[in-house]
């Protein structure tokens, strides 16, 4: 009979001994949790593609995230849905703004809550792209002073860090430059730098009621195929002077996220998205998985591809099974 000289599961033999040699360790420290913000008083509107998950008016939202934070989550990321929409996204601009408000209602409440906004459009937008549309695209260099004046109003209503996610050529420059000139030079920038024109993405445009009007978004959005322009991307964006690099969705590109871990010393963050989550939950409602297990194992391996951080719309359950 043969016999192995070379025994691996001399290592794992025990839960003790797999703890002790683990090689990625995911915590609660490395989760970020997305929140939908909507006018009105008392609003707790279900996302039905989004088991768990809702539209929150400003008072409830306040509920949600002292339950977030108690759960020891660090950080929120905050989308918002105004009561009115326009060409321009007006309201995004607006210090009276659905975010701004939210976020000042947030520091008010709990100042120690980091607070992260997302910064774009289309949730505001009645096409439901972008940015400002000109001879039927998003204008780019348009749009970019658009964004410049969104994040002035997210900072000043005390927001930690700024997200933008359009996919706008030059945005992080731009966003730089806007930040530093209103005297906001200690807010970091976390930037969508690759983002997938993606088909993960349909429960969030029902939680954003953000879906295109017309066309779609693979004009600015990038080509799920591509690789190497990824890395042209992150690369640009942290020459325009990002803080920390995005990759969008996660799960089918664990890739991207290794090859960007390679190529910058930045934090990684990646953004478990809407339809991985739903996936998981759908398998789990019908009892063909085990949703914790899954949902650990989907979160682990995103850390393990090279994530710092983790946006994830299982952030609060993911706290509770890790924290036993």
């Amino acid at each position: 009979m043969f016999t192995p000289y070379y025994r691996p599961r001399r290592l794992r033999k025990n839960e003790d001994i797999r703890r002790m040699v683990r090689e990625t360790i995911l915590t609660v420290n490395d989760l970020i949790y997305p929140m939908f913000v909507v006018e009105g008083k008392g609003v707790k509107n279900p996302i039905n593609s989004m088991p768990g998950n809702y539209q929150l008016s400003i008072d409830l939202l306040i509920k949600e995230v002292k339950e977030v934070h108690n759960l020891g989550v660090p950080a929120i990321i905050l989308f918002g849905i105004p009561k009115t929409k326009d060409a321009l996204g007006s309201d995004a601009t607006s210090d009276d703004g659905i975010v701004q408000r939210a976020v000042k209602a947030i520091k008010d409440t709990m100042p120690n809550m980091y607070v992260i906004t997302d910064v774009c459009f289309c949730e505001y937008t009645d096409h439901g792209h972008c940015g400002a549309i000109k001879n039927g695209t998003v204008d780019n260099d348009t749009t970019l002073d658009m964004l410049g004046q969104q994040v002035i109003t997210h900072a000043r209503a005390g927001a930690d860090m700024v997200a933008p996610s359009g996919m706008m050529d030059g945005m992080v420059a731009a966003i730089r430059e806007a930040l530093d000139d209103n005297g906001f030079i200690d807010i970091p920038i976390m930037s969508y730098a690759a983002k997938y024109a993606s088909g993960f993405y349909g429960p969030f445009r029902e939680a954003a009621e953000s879906a295109p009007q017309f066309g779609d978004r693979r004009a600015y959005q990038m080509d799920p195929a591509n690789a190497r322009e990824a890395l042209y991307e992150i690369e640009l964006d942290v020459d325009e002077g990002a803080d920390i690099i995005m990759v969008k969705p996660a799960l089918s590109y664990l890739d991207i996220i290794s090859r960007a871990k390679a190529i910058t010393n930045l934090p990684i963050a990646a953004y478990n998205v809407s339809g991985e989550f739903s996936m998981v939950k759908a398998a789990a409602k019908l009892d063909w998985i085990d949703e914790a297990k899954v949902a650990l194992e989907i979160l682990t391996s995103i850390k393990r591809a090279g994530a710092d951080l983790i946006l994830t719309y299982y952030a609060k359950d993911a706290a509770k099974w890790l924290n036993g």
